[in-house]
C-alpha cells in the first residue's frame, strides 16, 4: 500500500523517476538545432586564446538513451559531448577525434552524475578518466538549460583553482556546422 501511495506521489509532484529527466527534458527540444556561444570564464592562461575563437554546439541526435552534441571551435571539429542514460544515472563523455575521424589518444573521458535532477547537473571525473588524466582527477563537469535562454557546459577543479564555462545563447542559433571529424 504504501509503495503505491508514494509512487502515485512522485507522479502527481512533477518529479521525475528517472534520474537527470528534467535536464533531459530541456535538451531534446533542442535536438537538430546549433547556437553559437561564448566563454564566459577561464582561469588558464590557454583559456584566452581558446576563448577568442568562435564556439558552436550542435544537438546533433537524441534518442531515449543519447544525446550527441558536436562543440566547434573556430575550424576544430574534434569534440563531442556525449550523453548516456541508464537506470540510475546520466554519463556526460568527451569524444574527440582527429580530423580523418580516428579517436584521440585523449577521447572518452568524463564522470556520471551524483544527483538526480533539475536544470543543473554535476558530473565529477570517473575512474577512468583519472587513470588517463590523473591532472583531471578532481575534474566536475557542470552541464544547464535555463529554458528558452541558454545552455551552459563548464569545468571546475577546485583544488587548483581552475575554471572554465562557455555559455550558448538560444536567442542566436546558427546553421548546423559541418560534421565532426
Amino acid at each position: 500500500m504504501w509503495q503505491g501511495f508514494f509512487f502515485t506521489l512522485l507522479l502527481t509532484s512533477g518529479a521525475s523517476a528517472l534520474p537527470a529527466q528534467t535536464l533531459w527534458d530541456a535538451i531534446e527540444p533542442l535536438c537538430g538545432k546549433a547556437y553559437s556561444g561564448r566563454m564566459t570564464e577561464g582561469t588558464d592562461p590557454s583559456d584566452q586564446a581558446f576563448g577568442e575563437q568562435a564556439m558552436v554546439m550542435h544537438v546533433s541526435h537524441c534518442s531515449e538513451r543519447e544525446i550527441r552534441i558536436p562543440f566547434h571551435v573556430g575550424e576544430n571539429r574534434s569534440r563531442t559531448w556525449v550523453l548516456t542514460r541508464a537506470p540510475d544515472y546520466v554519463r556526460l563523455k568527451h569524444e574527440h577525434r582527429h580530423a580523418d575521424g580516428s579517436d584521440d589518444d585523449v577521447t572518452l573521458y568524463g564522470g556520471d552524475t551524483v544527483d538526480a535532477g533539475g536544470l543543473s547537473l554535476d558530473f565529477p571525473a570517473d575512474t577512468y578518466t583519472a587513470e588517463m588524466l590523473p591532472a583531471a582527477a578532481t575534474n566536475i563537469w557542470t552541464l544547464a538549460v535555463e529554458p528558452g535562454e541558454t545552455f551552459s557546459y563548464a569545468l571546475r577543479r577546485e583544488e587548483q583553482g581552475r575554471r572554465f564555462k562557455i555559455v550558448f545563447d538560444f536567442s542566436r542559433p546558427v546553421a548546423p556546422p559541418p560534421p565532426v571529424w
